[in-house]
């Protein structure tokens, strides 16, 4: 390309008279050059003879020029133009066989001889047609003759069968392997893609503009921006009306009053776009101008920052008084009974004491002491709740005949504890309803809490809010103040065998769980001379001792390890032969005169049972009792269905208004919503 770049210069490059000038001459030399080239391979000069004497074989012509010289002649009237092609000829006219005439004669006209080799136009056109075939190829199919000898510089180009067939292999499985290299891409892309068209199907939803289609909590990019951004301007409004009061800008304070109303009107309750008002384009672009003017005006950096300082702290105080009273309420409704449940009860009280004295007795009482059964203590004043426990553990249970049920309740729910299973009875199962108050040796000179409950100082510290001691002068302590913290049905855990003396084991529950699976398994676990059963609730530093009790005090940090692991009531198997023997009561009694004043850990149950079961708990497959579904809006649904007992510990108890509706269905499919008792008093799912 050079060469032709240099050649069309030399046009323009001509004389007055028409002549070449030196780029003429430059093309004639490259021309002779290419000549001498071309013929640097042939015999007449590698073997230094002279060029007249040189000759070639008769009949070795073919095997002489090689294929190099051929594709040259053959290609070297496209290096040149036609006008260079003129100029050339006319001065190489004297060279002979080195003309370019000798050159345009070999392209398939009539022969040309070189000092005696004699080249045949037509083995050029065989060659011709040969030079699209492969150079590998032409060089394999040079002919040769029997007894013809090559020289040693012509043997590199002639390949035997031998070689070529193994070279032509090559090229076959080189082909192959790449076609398989392809075929391989192709499979890989095919599968790339219907991955990809599996994951788009589970994305049903996505709808172009959507933040991210491949999470579907997340539905749209900033879907209250336009809220947020009326939000913001009437803050910097209130700023601005502040600051144009102090410098009596009387008119720019009534614009500004006017639009705060309007984006008041605008903005609502809406917390999304696409609940504002069609106006609300036109109120921005008003209160817009405004807040411009504004600036103008009034703005003062340290002003401002001042003005939205003290705006923040409002803000922040408001957050808190909202949280606190947030909290008073969530604590308030969780020791509500609900309207319906208050309604049941009522109507099941006054039934059960219209019965006859002989219909009001349970059937088979002889099982209530049989230590080869299963005997389940229940302590509850919730006739929902109970109702559910039991049915759930008779649905589940594979021989519901050996299964007996302790009930314990206050004076208040006892007809109605009473008349409900008297009418609903709970299949082949035993069970009995008890009386809390009806347990006379439970009185306050035997046990601690009780005579604490009595006290004047648990009163003040339970119902004198002006106190600064009481529980309401503390957000954080208003759950305390739940009556069941006052309640003898929640401490009679301690007291199990007094309550039930001829039984050897026996399975606690709750009255906030439901049973999936047979329990009669838990009597079968070996407790390795341990009194509780129980589910271990620690997770890294979660449920630990040192979350329950105080460790600044020297009898706790003396005998307690502060990051020992917690454990859960709710389904607890305790050994009441072991429990005997170790004087398990004695040891509450104990601790519980220890901490009258409350210094040792706050009000509950769970703290005393953490001190008195020390050392004596033997930890139980978690599968057995899950927790959580009372506050936890994240427990593994996997879990739950595994679970043999799933408990709703928390304020979101499943028969609030304020239960979590996600785990609410594991509790309501044990009642029957159709009984007349809950249709009268409009209980529904």
């Amino acid at each position: 390309m050079a060469l032709k770049r240099r050649l069309s210069a030399s046009r323009n490059n001509r004389g007055p008279g028409g002549g070449s000038r030196l780029p003429i001459t430059v093309a004639l030399l490259f021309f002779l050059f290419l000549v001498a080239l071309m013929f640097s391979n042939g015999p007449w000069l590698r073997t230094g003879a002279p060029i007249g004497e040189a000759s070639l074989p008769n009949g070795s012509s073919n095997q002489d020029l090689d294929w190099r010289e051929r594709l040259a002649l053959q290609h070297v009237r496209s290096l040149f133009t036609k006008d260079v092609i003129d100029v050339i000829t006319a001065n190489t006219a004297d060279l002979g066989p080195f003309s370019l005439d000798a050159f345009r004669r070999s392209n398939l006209s009539a022969s040309w001889k070189l000092v005696g080799a004699e080249v045949s136009a037509d083995h050029l056109s065989s060659y011709e047609l040969k030079s699209k075939q492969p150079a590998s190829i032409v060089k394999q199919e040079v002919p040769t003759r029997k007894g013809t000898k090559l020289s040693d510089d012509q043997a590199p180009f002639i390949e035997s069968p031998e070689k070529f067939a193994r070279r032509q292999l090559r090229e076959k499985r080189r082909y192959k392997r790449a076609a398989e290299l392809m075929r391989q891409g192709d499979e890989t892309t095919i599968k790339f893609e219907n991955a990809a068209i599996e994951r788009s199907k589970s994305v049903d939803s996505a709808v172009l503009g959507k933040y991210n289609i491949w999470r579907k909590e997340i539905e749209t990019e900033n879907v209250d921006s336009t809220v947020r951004l009326i939000r913001d301007q009437m803050i910097m409004a209130r700023v601005y009306l502040s600051i144009a009061k102090m410098k009596n800008k009387t008119d720019l304070q009534q614009q500004l009053q006017a639009r705060l109303k309007e984006s008041r009107r605008v903005v609502g309750d809406a917390t999304a776009d696409s609940e504002l008002n069609q106006s609300a384009p036109e109120k921005i672009k008003a209160m817009g101008q405004v807040l411009s003017k504004s600036r103008e005006q009034l703005y003062d950096c340290k002003m401002v920052t001042g003005k939205l300082r003290a705006m923040l702290q409002t803000a922040d105080e408001q957050v808190r008084s909202l949280k606190k009273q947030s909290t008073f309420l969530s604590q308030l409704a969780a020791k509500t009974v609900p309207n319906g449940i208050h309604c049941l009860s009522m109507r099941l009280t006054i039934d059960y004491y219209l019965l006859p004295l002989e219909k009001r007795k349970f059937p088979r009482n002889e099982n209530l002491e049989n230590p080869s059964l299963y005997h389940y203590a229940l302590f509850s004043d919730n006739v929902l709740a109970a109702s559910v426990v039991v049915n759930s553990t008779i649905v589940n249970a594979k021989d519901p005949s050996k299964h007996v049920f302790h009930l314990v309740t206050d004076k208040l729910n006892f007809g109605a504890m009473n008349m409900w299973f008297l009418l609903n009875p709970p299949g082949k199962a035993t069970i009995h309803v008890e009386n809390v108050d009806e347990f006379k040796w439970l009185n306050s000179s035997y046990c601690p809490v009780l005579r604490q409950l009595e006290s004047a100082a648990m009163k003040e510290y339970y119902f004198k809010a002006n106190h600064p001691t009481s529980l309401s002068s503390s957000a954080s302590n208003l759950k305390y103040r739940n009556p069941k913290y006052l309640s003898m049905l929640n401490h009679l855990r301690f007291y199990l065998p007094e309550v039930y003396p001829k039984l050897n084991k026996i399975l606690f529950l709750d009255d906030d769980i439901v049973v999936q699976k047979d329990l009669t398994g838990l009597w079968a676990v070996d407790l390795d001379g341990k009194v509780n059963g129980a589910v271990e609730t620690c997770g890294e530093s979660f449920h630990r001792f040192d979350k329950y009790l105080n460790f600044s005090n020297p009898h706790i940090a003396r005998n307690f390890d502060p990051n020992a692991c917690g454990w859960a009531y709710g389904m607890n198997m305790f050994d009441l032969e072991v429990w005997k023997r170790k004087d398990i009561t004695g040891i509450y009694h104990k601790w519980q005169n220890m901490n009258e004043d409350r210094v040792l850990w706050k009000l509950g149950t769970l703290p005393p049972g953490l001190i008195t079961f020390y050392g004596l708990t033997h930890p139980l497959e978690k599968s057995w009792h899950v927790l959580g579904l009372g506050y936890n809006p994240s427990v593994d649904k996997a879990e739950i269905d595994r679970a043999a007992v799933i408990h709703y510990n928390g304020n979101m108890k499943p028969w609030l208004e304020l239960a979590m509706t996600k785990y609410r269905p594991y509790w309501t499919k044990y009642i029957k919503y159709d009984h007349p008792y809950l249709r009268n008093c409009r209980l529904s799912e």
